[in-house]
């Protein structure tokens, strides 16, 4: 995932922002934008973007005015000034030939991106993590300063362990503020993902959202995340929901694969350079998850490198002895093929080394009125799977180094 650190003009003032590319082709982008005081690298912003970029969504992430690295005074801004930010940023993309179709906001970041929204007619689509459906729901948060907020203009508080200046100007900004009629007049489809057990903005908010817009429209429940999505499976659980919804509605049409590769290629990138977890795509239309079980280093969030060969036997053979049997008319009413892998002394094979050599166990189950001739042909059928017979020949595998900064096209 190639990240451009880039600037833009604010509502007032330049914002810091991250461009996340897809490593190959590009056919969509999306906005990304922060919850409450939060940042444009919080985890699940990293996460959501980097899934989003295997499907060939470039991402923009940035600093609200005042936060981070973007310029302006936190005090001086609103609920109103994000969603100006989120409308600048639109634009920018749009001044470099990069027009957004798709909008995700996560906390106060999600009722913002449904106002701004409201407003843009090119967005096909908006996502929400724990949004709330009245902004107001925000002041909870420093509740005990809101009396000498009103009383001097300005107050300092303490925001997850972080001090912050909220003004009068906020307060007075997200009372009045009402979501209704925006989200009522949003000309998108609308994917509202919230925590049962969120214990800063409650899940009653995301039922007022889903309820207050018209269709199409999707309710998904994150089930035990925090509201922050801190956790690395929940935020990419969400990041897995919104790539997959998402792709309906942005009607992403990649090009036909090359002549001479027609299953085109098949990409691992790191999901966590902390661990092992890999996004692997095949395309825009396929992703799984590979990683090593917990007791190896890994988050066991998927199938393990040897895992995925075995799948892989398993799932040949099965296509194999369908397509035998279907040719046949014969009454195979199901199939089932269990795989196992282990590393036996090539002695034990009969091959005379001491080495040790891969063994993959595999047990056909054949469901159907077959009689004895039938299911001991369909057994020999099995063989024949063409990635039986690649395991089992001597394969040749070419490795090279791509130059820095080439970017080879997913198709």
């Amino acid at each position: 995932m190639p990240t451009e650190r880039i600037t833009f003009p604010g509502h007032a003032g330049t914002l810091d922002a991250r461009l996340d590319m897809p490593d190959g082709l590009h056919l969509a982008t999306a906005v990304f934008a922060h919850c409450f005081t939060c940042g444009k690298d919080i985890p699940a912003a990293r996460r959501i973007s980097a899934r989003l970029t295997t499907m060939g969504i470039a991402v923009l992430r940035f600093d609200f005015t005042g936060l981070g690295h973007s310029d302006g005074e936190f005090a001086n801004t609103s609920f109103t000034s994000n969603v100006e930010d989120l409308v600048q940023a639109v634009a920018y993309l749009e001044a470099r030939g990069l027009p957004p179709t798709l909008m995700i906001g996560h906390s106060l970041g999600g009722a913002a991106v449904l106002k701004a929204t409201a407003r843009l007619d090119q967005i096909k689509a908006v996502a929400t993590l724990g949004a709330p459906f009245d902004p107001k729901h925000v002041t909870h948060n420093f509740s005990d300063a809101l009396p000498e907020i009103i009383a001097q203009g300005e107050a300092e508080v303490n925001l997850g362990g972080r001090p912050f200046r909220i003004g009068k100007g906020f307060v007075e900004d997200v009372t009045d503020e009402a979501l209704q009629p925006a989200i009522a007049r949003l000309n998108a489809a609308l994917l509202v993902l919230h925590a049962p057990r969120d214990t800063i903005v409650s899940i009653d908010n995301a039922s007022e959202i889903f309820l207050a817009a018209k269709h199409p429209k999707s309710f998904v429940t994150l089930d035990d995340a925090d509201h922050l999505v801190t956790k690395a499976e929940h935020a990419e659980y969400a990041a897995d929901i919104i790539s997959t919804w998402a792709k309906k509605y942005l009607q992403l049409k990649p090009p036909a694969p090359p002549i001479g590769a027609p299953e085109g290629i098949v990409r691992s990138s790191e999901a966590d350079p902390k661990g092992f977890l890999q996004d692997i795509t095949h395309g825009t239309r396929h992703h799984i998850l590979a990683d090593e079980p917990r007791a190896y280093g890994g988050t066991n969030q998927g199938l393990s490198p040897y895992g995925l060969l075995s799948a892989g036997l398993a799932a040949c053979t099965s296509m194999t002895i369908r397509m035998y049997a279907r040719r046949k008319e014969w009454p195979l009413d199901h199939v089932h093929v269990d795989v196992s892998h282990n590393k036996v002394h090539a002695q034990d094979a009969g091959t005379g080394s001491g080495d040790k050599i891969d063994e993959w166990k595999r047990r056909i189950s054949l469901t159907g009125r077959l009689d004895d001739a039938q299911r001991q042909r369909l057994l020999e059928i099995a063989d024949k799977c063409p990635v039986h017979r690649t395991l089992e020949r001597t394969s040749k595998v070419l490795t090279e180094l791509a130059p820095v900064g080439e970017v080879l096209e997913i198709t």
